[in-house]
């Protein structure tokens, strides 16, 4: 008998091969860079300071400016105000948010260096933030009010990302699709859409209503202008697999490709649900590790076969695939 069971004994693909064997290659990478010494360098050559040194005043000069409490009252006050519009709440409450990181961000970064120089005292939480910048994964600091990333690069990039998806909603217009990753409550953006779409429909009640969601053939690059109702998502991805746009349903995951982005998802308000084709109930999460904690809501994604077929694949989508 096989030391290892191929993935179709379990209803898998055989790409679910691929994601254990990278998977177990990451942690046994991940357990080699804790067990290496953290002392300084002898002499000559370039010490971890001076790598952090280098790696903070490059992140420095790159961490965006705070948001003005009076410029984003003013700004929302332009977009309709919080009164009667959802998402400007929303909005209101994700600036806030971030808005924390980035000041924590800019902090540390700067304390940090002070640290180094031997200024002021290395404390626990810098010499945390000294270690995983040197080994280019995030800072347990940063971590606690941010979301979860495998490296530094990928966190700090989805950093500015999101600030830029704020700013711009904020400053220049309300986006014509949404990247629903950029957001740290989710499920709060989806709530505020369907309280805005009921809000626009007379006589009905939000407690009747249900999220509708449609997968259009468009990309984000297709995309001119807002839908005449809901919202647009993009930078979704199909794990486990793959999306036939001729056809607008699932297919089979192609070999060694392990994530489709998925074509723009609309996103609108139901009273009541409509019987139609077959389709698979699909959960979205935010990255790959699957659990109540990740899970945002549920799509329906139309397919021929049965969709007990698509649960052994273990299909679902995710906001980030690289986290």
């Amino acid at each position: 008998m096989p030391a290892i069971d191929h993935p179709g004994v379990f209803g898998l693909h055989s790409n679910a091969d691929i994601t254990y064997r990278t998977e177990e290659s990451k942690g046994i990478l991940s357990t080699i860079l804790d067990i290496q010494p953290k002392e300084s360098s002898g002499t000559g050559g370039e010490t971890r300071e001076d790598k952090v040194m280098k790696i903070a005043d490059n992140l420095l000069a790159k961490v965006p400016a705070d948001f003005n409490p009076e410029t984003v009252t003013s700004s929302i006050k332009k977009l309709g105000g919080t009164f009667k519009n959802s998402l400007n709440v929303f909005l209101k409450q994700e600036i806030d948010r971030l808005q924390i990181l980035v000041r924590l961000t800019r902090k540390t970064l700067v304390e940090l260096k002070l640290a180094i120089d031997g200024t002021i005292i290395m404390s626990p939480t810098l010499q945390d933030a000294l270690n995983n910048l040197h080994d280019g994964r995030v800072p347990s600091a940063w971590s606690k009010y941010s979301w979860y990333a495998a490296t530094l690069g990928l966190w700090f990039t989805e950093l500015l990302m999101r600030y830029d998806q704020l700013h711009n909603w904020l400053t220049v217009e309300r986006p014509k699709s949404f990247w629903l990753a950029g957001f740290y409550n989710p499920q709060g953006f989806l709530t505020a859409v369907q309280q805005e779409v009921t809000r626009n429909k007379q006589g009905w009640a939000l407690d009747d209503v249900t999220l509708k969601t449609e997968v259009t053939k468009m990309d984000k690059t297709d995309i001119t202008s807002p839908p005449e109702e809901g919202v647009y998502i993009h930078g979704m991805y199909l794990e486990g697999a793959s999306w036939d746009k001729k056809n607008s349903r699932l297919a089979e995951s192609q070999p060694k490709i392990l994530y489709t982005e998925l074509p723009v998802l609309l996103i609108t308000a139901q009273t009541e649900k409509k019987a139609g084709k077959k389709f698979y109930p699909c959960p979205v999460y935010r990255n790959k590790t699957r659990n109540d904690l990740t899970y945002v809501f549920t799509v329906d994604l139309n397919c021929a076969e049965d969709r007990s077929h698509w649960k052994m694949r273990g299909v679902a989508l995710l906001t980030n695939k690289d986290s």
